[in-house]
């Protein structure tokens, strides 16, 4: 076997130097260059990535403060507009409530009046049958016939007039 044979080793060994060689200058002239090209490409293509991201976030950010700032003034804008609406229907309230105040004032006058003057109606009534009453018992129980008169001055004095 020639691998075996020592006197075959020198030139094997010169022709495996020269391979190693060859092989040294094809991978550092042509490989390595190529993958560095393809490790740097792929380097700046992560940064332009990377960039484009915080870009996105920066202007995503950006819509979500001026999204919560629009919400906050629809916010604020629909609480005015409720406590606007809130005012105003408190004074129309107020308005009815008053207006009707005014009318039940004025239908409680009116029953009041009606009722004094049915309350005096009454005790007129009252006094005039009182009247008539004691003239009948007094010439019932005396036998003389009382004048009216007598009988309505009798009554208004047991009545405190």
């Amino acid at each position: 076997m020639p691998q075996l044979d020592v006197n075959a080793w020198p030139p094997q060994l010169f022709w495996l130097a020269i391979t190693f060689l060859v092989l040294y200058f094809i991978v550092s002239k042509l490989v390595i260059p190529r993958t560095g090209g393809t490790i740097e490409g792929r380097k700046n293509q992560i940064d332009s990535d990377l960039a484009s991201a915080q870009r996105f976030r920066t202007d995503t950010d950006n819509a979500v403060a001026e999204y919560e700032k629009a919400l906050a003034e629809a916010r604020s804008k629909a609480h005015a507009i409720a406590q606007e609406t809130r005012g105003k229907l408190s004074a129309e309230v107020d308005k009815e409530r008053s207006k009707l105040d005014g009318e039940l004032a004025g239908k409680i006058a009116a029953a009041e009046k009606t009722i004094q003057a049915a309350r005096t109606k009454a005790l007129a009534s009252v006094t005039e049958l009182a009247t008539d009453i004691a003239a009948d018992i007094v010439s019932q129980l005396i036998g003389t016939k009382v004048t009216k008169a007598d009988a309505a001055k009798a009554v208004a004095k047991a009545q405190g007039n």
